[in-house]
């Protein structure tokens, strides 16, 4: 079950995580490349930005952007700023988030995403979670997926599973956490292909399923020939 209020404080301690961080970085380094093929530490940051306004939109029922190519602009726009008025950014937007979330509403009532993806309002909270504390990552400041809280990898493992599920060009595959029989395991990919286990730690299953770190390398192939790729998320 999802607690909502839950993911709101998870929420503020990863962005204070972020925001500690980023306060370590000077406007050199906000030029640098971040973990992300094409994108600064600056780039990171203001979509970050962007992307809480985007879900305040989300919560009060409006369009999450205008468009894609407006949300792109925006973030060209904002990825070259100074650290001080990034950081001045970031801290404002995540409050006007937890403002809105803070909001009495009906976490129940179903909300509209990005290219027509709906959910429900009272896992808006963790998708803002996910942003921020895998974007952390993205930063390469320091903060890896080994980093990551126990429950947010368990959680976002599941998350993704199911969005890869169903998927005809990944075959089927069991994520293992850890190499034995009884450990827990979540299914995803399609019904195509031959299966494939892998097993490994939270942090190389998320690896795996988000394109990041060593995108599973690590992980042992415990039935099938090979590690399959994943689309881009």
């Amino acid at each position: 079950m999802i607690d909502h209020a839950s993911d709101i404080a998870a929420l503020r301690a990863a962005t204070d995580r972020l925001l500690s961080a980023a306060a370590s970085l000077d406007n050199a380094a906000l030029a640098e490349p971040s973990r992300l093929p094409g994108w600064t530490r600056g780039h990171v940051l203001a979509h970050l930005s962007r992307n809480a306004d985007a879900l305040v939109n989300v919560l009060r029922g409006l369009p999450m952007y205008k468009d894609a190519e407006t949300r792109d602009a925006d973030i060209e726009r904002d990825a070259g700023r100074p650290l001080d008025v990034q950081l001045a950014d970031l801290r404002a937007t995540a409050d006007r988030f937890e403002e809105v979330c803070r909001e009495p509403a009906d976490w129940e009532r179903t909300v509209e995403l990005r290219n027509g993806v709906t959910d429900r309002a009272a896992r808006v909270p963790f998708r803002r979670w996910v942003e921020v504390d895998l974007h952390h990552v993205d930063l390469d400041a320091g903060y890896d997926l080994d980093d990551l809280p126990e429950e947010f990898l368990l959680r976002e493992i599941e998350f993704l599973a199911d969005r890869w599920s169903g998927r005809p060009e990944v075959p089927p595959v069991t994520l293992r956490l850890g190499f034995d029989e009884g450990d827990p395991t979540w299914r995803t990919g399609g019904t195509e292909g031959t299966p494939v286990v892998l097993g490994g730690t939270a942090a190389e299953l998320l690896g795996w399923l988000s394109g990041r770190g060593d995108m599973g390398a690590h992980l042992a192939i415990l039935s099938g020939d090979d590690l399959p790729g994943l689309p881009p998320l």
